[in-house]
């Protein structure tokens, strides 16, 4: 039985539907009005239909037939991608299971879906944060064609889920279901990982080390195994009810894994509007599960990612939501686990101590959690009070532990890592910022220091090199927001700050930039807004000026005399290299137009 809600969760829903209200509305009505109980195919001409159906093979009788429900399968699959590689095969697996269920299923298009563990510190990495919305689009050009009483949606990575949520949200109508594909098995620790990574940049191995170092962390089909933005969006899919329960953290390729994928294509044949348990997406992404959101990425210490993330996919349904949401919630929810970069752990060892089950159910036991919300697999989140298993060869739910396997790892809400979540609010003269700190030790959750500055992590880079980045610093790296430069993850400065921090000096990070999901250790206020290109603080500040980042008490300043901080010229900064290479002329419109941080960094204006 759940306890009662938290009275800050309470408020804090109360608060996104109030200031929500016409919005919401607005969307719920434009959602209704697509609503049929009829095969959405029936609207089309005959002509339309025969160009959708001419090469489905043995699946034409039944789709011609126009009485089963017909499933839209929108994948991100490529080969590149190691989280996304497993998906070769699940398109072929999903109509064979909608088959044998009585519909059909059509992949009814592709999204693109990059890497960033292969673009980090690249130019393409300036294409990522662009891409989420990129891919909300082509969800949309997916499923235009109106064949579709249903959607899965195959996708795992940084911007790929949330890109595909916005897309999926714009078809409200229609019921979705999102199909993980799983974290690989575990290899090299990614603590070993980390400290290879500083050798190298130290000079202490040489890059071939290093490549077998890396190889043998990411070695196989599968996400990776730490907690960044891919297997926070696992656990943000799970914890909102747009995955089968106990699905986020089942390795590729084993037979639980392909029954949940077919389990998963049944339901989504059970819960459209041709039957009598119809749940369309629009249903299921109201305020409650946004906070239910909110609420799992801060009791696990998810990726900073999701400060931009849940916005534009709050903003996809109708909901206004902001980061003071975020701070209230943050100061609420314990933390409640301890995979790197929070811990040692991995997401393997996350699920092997009793992963979402456990999680979820401690939340709901200690009113952490919405119980009373709809979700892919029946109303009420307690239904994912469980754990997947095989009898017989058929998937089969029983209850979850009712306490963590390792404490190490994972724990109760009344004996949490820390009393506060993973994430907290920045604020001050030189703006709003979040930091993540999970992963920050606490005797570093205070950083007072000159400043040094830059306009790019280049720059930053070759200060270090040439042994310039001595004594305690803040490095200010800006121009990095979503106007300037498509606001990249900053991750490669991670080894390079922390062998500074290892040498006993007291450093921090603050930059309109992103960093990545696993970034950690040293502490970063980061996506600064507003970014410094439109005028933001970050633009004022002059190499020596004292900085003060303060996780504690929640504030980002520059100590300077307000009369001076005024008059202070604006930086500017030649920022004509992004504009062009690696495909970064195509994205020139989208850089024009791009929303500030805190309202998702994206170009989707009119959610």
């Amino acid at each position: 039985m759940s306890a009662p809600l938290h009275p800050t969760l309470a408020e804090v829903t109360a608060r996104i539907e109030a200031r929500s209200k016409d919005s919401r509305s607005a969307y719920l009505a434009q959602v209704q009005a697509a609503v049929t109980d009829r095969p959405r195919r029936r609207r089309l001409s005959c002509g339309n239909l025969a160009h959708g159906y001419a090469a489905c093979g043995g699946d034409k009788p039944a789709l011609m037939a126009e009485v089963a429900p017909n499933i839209g399968i929108v994948t991100a699959y490529n080969d590149m991608l190691s989280a996304h590689q497993p998906y070769a095969d699940f398109p072929d697996r999903i109509k064979a299971a909608a088959r044998a269920a009585g519909g059909t299923a059509q992949v009814a298009g592709g999204v693109p879906a990059m890497c960033d563990g292969v673009t980090q510190g690249r130019p393409g990495m300036e294409l990522s944060l662009f891409s989420r919305d990129l891919i909300a689009m082509s969800t949309g050009v997916a499923l235009s064609h109106d064949l579709f009483d249903a959607a899965v949606y195959l996708g795992v990575c940084d911007k790929i889920v949330p890109g595909l949520l916005i897309g999926a949200l714009a078809f409200g109508h229609l019921p979705a279901i999102f199909i993980p594909a799983g974290p690989m098995t575990s290899g090299l620790s990614n603590d070993d990982k980390r400290k290879n990574r500083q050798l190298y940049a130290q000079g202490q191995i040489d890059r071939a080390a290093l490549l077998a170092s890396e190889s043998a962390a990411y070695h196989g089909p599968g996400t990776c195994t730490f907690y960044g933005t891919a297997n926070s969006n696992q656990m943000l899919m799970e914890i909102m009810g747009l995955h089968l329960p106990d699905s986020s953290f089942v390795n590729p390729g084993t037979p639980v894994r392909d029954a949940l994928t077919e389990a998963a294509t049944r339901r989504a044949l059970q819960i459209t509007a041709l039957g009598d348990e119809f749940t369309p997406v629009s249903q299921i992404i109201d305020a409650r599960a946004i906070v239910n959101g909110m609420v799992g990425l801060m009791a696990t210490g998810g990726s900073t990612n999701h400060a931009l993330h849940i916005v534009a996919i709050a903003r996809a349904a109708g909901l206004i939501v902001d980061w003071d949401d975020l701070s209230a919630i943050s100061s609420a929810v314990p933390l409640l686990t301890r995979v790197y970069p929070n811990g040692k752990a991995d997401v393997n060892h996350f699920a092997a101590a009793g992963g979402m089950g456990v999680l979820i159910g401690t939340l709901l036991d200690h009113g952490l959690l919405h119980g009373d919300v709809s979700t892919v697999w029946g109303e009420g989140l307690s239904r994912y009070r469980v754990e997947a298993g095989l009898d017989g060869g058929e998937l089969v739910y029983r209850p979850s532990p009712e306490n963590s396997h390792d404490a190490d790892v994972l724990r109760a809400a009344d004996n949490p890592f820390q009393a506060t979540g993973g994430l907290k609010l920045l604020q001050g003269n030189l703006g709003r910022a979040v930091i993540k700190t999970s992963a920050v030790d606490p005797s570093r959750h205070i950083v007072e220091a000159p400043a040094r500055v830059f306009s790019s992590q280049q720059e930053l880079s070759a200060a270090f090199r040439a042994g310039t980045l001595t004594g305690d610093f803040v490095a200010v790296v800006r121009f990095q927001g979503p106007r300037a430069n498509g606001m990249p993850e900053l991750h490669r400065l991670t080894p390079l700050l922390s062998i500074l921090q290892d040498r006993g000096q007291k450093v921090a990070l603050v930059t309109d930039g992103r960093m990545s999901g696993a970034s950690g250790k040293v502490p970063a206020a980061i996506h600064v807004s507003p970014e410094t290109l439109l005028g933001g603080a970050l633009g004022k500040v002059c190499d020596g000026d004292i900085i003060r980042l303060d996780a504690v008490a929640g504030t980002l300043e520059a100590k300077v005399p307000q009369e001076q901080w005024h008059q202070r010229p604006q930086a500017t900064a030649d920022l004509s290299d992004n504009a062009w290479g690696t495909g970064r002329e195509l994205f020139a419109a989208f850089r024009r137009v791009a929303a500030p941080a805190e309202s998702g960094g994206g170009v989707l204006l009119d959610l």
